[in-house]
């Protein structure tokens, strides 16, 4: 699958968040923040008040929310409900030598920032590439989201290290009977 560079980076911010530990209290956020900091200008503030790690939560479970929906008018319900939270304000740039959109304003703040470009990478991915290439990964014990880049939209596990699990458990299963 091709797709633009910097919207495939959005798409994969969102998949970040879908899956990021939220097991830490509202510090969660500003960790995921500071761990994804490239896609903030230098001296935006990335710490958070609780309401807004609140709110960064809520934007994860609706990038979740899209990843296991069954059908495509749930992922447009799903995907509608994560863009209503977006201000998009669109802007081309070059500042790291290509020329690309952002999605959002530079100037605007850090939860705007994030919100908005999760949404609108996620909803170009699904919009341009069907949405069956989000999903949640098959093998046992795991519910990470993913991206399907494969080229016949096949993909089933997060990481090539779930795949490998969840074949030498199915060939224990099938030496063990």
């Amino acid at each position: 699958m091709d797709y633009d560079t910097y919207g495939s980076s959005a798409v994969e911010l969102a998949i970040d968040l879908a899956n990021a530990e939220r097991d830490e209290g509202p510090g969660w956020a500003a960790a995921f923040l500071r761990a994804h900091d490239e896609w903030f200008d230098a001296g935006t503030p990335l710490d958070l008040a609780p309401a807004d790690a609140e709110h960064a939560a809520a934007t994860a479970d609706l990038v979740r929310a899209v990843a296991v929906a069954g059908s495509q008018e749930e992922v447009i319900a799903r995907l509608n409900d994560l863009l209503a939270l977006a201000s998009p304000q669109p802007y081309a740039t070059d500042h790291d030598g290509e020329l690309h959109l952002h999605y959002a304003r530079a100037d605007a703040p850090v939860l705007e920032q994030l919100t908005t470009t999760v949404a609108m990478g996620l909803s170009q991915v699904v919009v341009q590439h069907g949405w069956q290439r989000i999903g949640t990964c098959s093998a046992e014990g795991c519910d990470d989201v993913y991206v399907d880049t494969s080229r016949n939209a096949s993909r089933r596990y997060c990481s090539n290290t779930c795949a490998s699990r969840s074949t030498v458990a199915a060939y224990r299963a099938r030496r063990k009977a």
